[in-house]
């Protein structure tokens, strides 16, 4: 089970939204450079970055953030003589925008509004950069959200991972955007039934407040949920990175 921290920028600041709603924010740093390092020196061998603002916009707009993320956690992975695997998520739109991150360094691009309103886009990333191509799956009770979760479609989650996974998609991230932020508890059994549709690895995410989550993960990762990106409760110090990672072993 691999447990990544999440770092969600806006307007250039580490930030927390509840329930993904943009009114509901929380700044947790100025320097989203920073807050990288002090995961990876706590033991995090992979990080999830989502530009909220592209999320909305449908264009990068926190470039220069990302860029310091991506040197820090080059610097990282130099002295630290391990590699820190990076995810970028939010307002990748088209394959231009996904060449320049792979090119930048990050190691998984997620498509989100782009993969229900493009899909044609996952078949041409995915063959171009195998493997790093990941959709990202947000779901309000079951439905798919895009455009930084202010809109909710008629899709089927589970359809489209599907879908996705026909394309060519190397893995999915699921969020229960209803879980997300409160600490609530991990969604475990909507994870799982949406892996066990996919033979692509699935990471959930919303909702982890404690080492608990990820042992009631851990019994499903049989069925393909191999991952959880934890946000909130890292922040809130309602869990430390170190328990969460001695669960996953």
């Amino acid at each position: 089970m691999i447990i990544v921290p999440a770092i969600d920028i806006r307007g250039g600041k580490c930030v927390r939204l509840f329930q993904g709603d943009y009114a509901r924010e929380t700044v947790f740093g100025d320097r989203p450079a920073d807050m990288a390092r002090r995961w990876i020196d706590e033991g995090a061998e992979a990080l999830h970055l989502v530009d909220l603002d592209g999320a909305r916009s449908g264009r990068s707009e926190n470039e220069s953030a990302v860029a310091l993320v991506l040197a820090e956690v080059a610097k990282a992975s130099t002295s630290k003589g391990r590699k820190i695997v990076v995810d970028l998520g939010g307002g990748i739109r088209d394959e231009t925008a996904v060449a320049l991150w792979v090119e930048a360094g990050v190691d998984r691009v997620i498509l989100g509004t782009a993969a229900i309103e493009k899909p044609e886009l996952i078949d041409a990333a995915a063959k171009r950069f195998p493997g790093r191509v990941w959709v990202g799956i947000d779901a309000r009770d079951g439905k798919v959200a895009v455009d930084g979760w202010t809109r909710t479609t008629a899709r089927d989650a589970a359809d489209v991972a599907c879908d996705a996974a026909r394309r060519g998609a190397a893995g999915i991230v699921y969020t229960d955007i209803g879980r997300d932020g409160t600490g609530g508890g991990v969604n475990v059994e909507a994870t799982a039934a949406l892996a066990d549709r996919v033979s692509i690895p699935v990471f959930a995410s919303g909702g982890v407040h404690s080492a608990d989550d990820v042992a009631r993960l851990k019994k499903v990762e049989s069925r393909g949920v191999v991952g959880v990106i934890v946000g909130r409760a890292l922040y809130d110090g309602a869990v430390t990175l170190g328990a969460l990672l001695q669960a996953a072993k």
